[in-house]
């Protein structure tokens, strides 16, 4: 590549950071999905990919397994699966407290499950339904949303498109990453909520849950049963080590043709424009990393990991923690993946990428889309500043981080 081409493909890269991570420019108006179309196109448009090579950089795995586990979501909300586990933990909660915890349970095991960004979509309204109609303050159960759907989320590598990623990448096997990932996953939810609790004690100790009456709402009993029997044949296929993509997939084309609904109502609940994002910013990425900027990078930190896999698996951790912050967790592993192989333990430095980058997106609003999608879906009903959010993200990421990464090391 020649320098000119170089030079095109980093101001290219760098245009496109800039808007997808929430900076919208006067002149270009454009959301995530747009600025990353925008930056594909330019990307082949300068000659830094041939159309050839951009549709090689999309990584199709990814893309069909986030597809799968948003079409048996969408058939989970499509019967009123959420609005009935909403429903029953506020019947369930006699304090505001149990109420905050059962939340974070309910949002941190959906979030493994399924797709921490899928989950918010979902349950953001549910929860400002409850916390309305039941009488209490919408911030901290906000925030507990948000942070808990990031930190349940690590736990397995469907619970987020970054972990789908790694899960592509690096060949790791589902059940080993979910045996390391899981007690991490379940510190970081208790972290969580003490330091919620904690933040806002005055404020729940103060509040009263003013209890649902009449019936629960309504709920299609045969297709949460039949979406929940795939959901969980879809992870005995995990487990047994099949391809994530295509057994997420298959288990969703069962699932359309079993539950007998009109499949155009399924398919609108599906987040299209999370799926052209990724399919761009792949190609993006891959503009990027044939300039050779971030091996020349990787070079120049490399002496500060170490030559342990506990020293590289520290360093790794707060690098991770940063670039995250500065360039997105997505990107972030795209770029960062293919420096594993240069770790000694390049198992053990995947899943430490995954917990980092993971948790990272606790510490702003910014830090994961989950947390735009839970503040924005509930801007009519509360505002919820940057620095609200941060005075408690900050400590939650710290700790939950340090924790995770000790539990990490001891598991293997």
């Amino acid at each position: 590549m020649d320098k000119c081409t170089e030079t095109l493909a980093v101001v290219i890269f760098a245009l496109t950071y800039l808007l997808i991570s929430g900076r919208r420019l006067k002149m270009l108006p454009l959301n995530r999905p747009a600025a990353a179309v925008l930056g594909t196109a330019l990307m082949v448009a300068a000659g830094v990919l041939t159309p050839e090579e951009a549709y090689r950089a999309v990584d199709h795995d990814t893309l069909v397994l986030l597809l799968g586990m948003m079409l048996i979501a969408a058939y989970l909300h499509l019967a009123g699966f959420f609005e009935w586990c909403a429903d029953r933990i506020l019947r369930w909660a006699r304090t505001p407290v149990r109420l905050l915890a059962g939340l974070m349970a309910v949002s941190g095991v959906a979030s493994a499950l399924l797709v921490n960004d899928t989950v918010c979509l979902m349950l953001t309204p549910l929860v400002v339904a409850v916390m309305v109609r039941g009488g209490l303050p919408l911030a901290p159960y906000l925030l507990a949303l948000a942070m808990s759907a990031n930190l349940g989320s690590v736990a397995t590598l469907v619970g987020n498109p970054q972990n789908m990623i790694i899960g592509s990448l690096s060949g790791l096997s589902f059940a080993g990453f979910t045996r390391s990932l899981l007690l991490p996953a379940l510190a970081g939810l208790g972290i969580a909520f003490l330091i919620l609790w904690f933040g806002f004690r005055r404020i729940l100790r103060s509040a009263r849950i003013r209890r649902p009456q009449g019936p629960p709402p309504p709920m299609d009993r045969r297709l949460v049963a039949l979406s929940l029997v795939v959901l969980a044949g879809v992870f005995a296929g995990f487990l047994a080590g099949w391809n994530l993509a295509w057994t997420a997939l298959t288990g969703a084309a069962a699932l359309m043709v079993l539950a007998r609904r009109d499949t155009h109502e399924v398919l609108r609940q599906v987040d299209w424009h999370l799926l052209v994002f990724f399919a761009a910013l792949f190609v993006v990425v891959e503009g990027f990393n044939r300039t050779g900027l971030p091996d020349r990078w990787y070079v120049q930190v490399r002496p500060l990991f170490g030559e342990t896999a506990v020293s590289q698996a520290v360093h790794l951790t707060w690098f991770s923690l940063v670039g995250s912050n500065l360039f997105s967790n997505v990107p972030f592993v795209l770029v960062a993946g293919q420096w594993m192989a240069n770790f000694a333990d390049p198992a053990l430095m995947w899943k430490v990428m995954a917990l980092a980058t993971t948790f990272a997106g606790n510490l702003t609003i910014l830090g994961s889309v989950a947390n735009i999608i839970v503040v924005e879906s509930a801007r009519g009903h509360c505002e919820i500043g940057f620095w609200d959010y941060a005075r408690v993200g900050i400590p939650v990421t710290i700790l939950s981080t340090a924790i995770g990464l000790l539990l990490l090391v001891w598991v293997g």
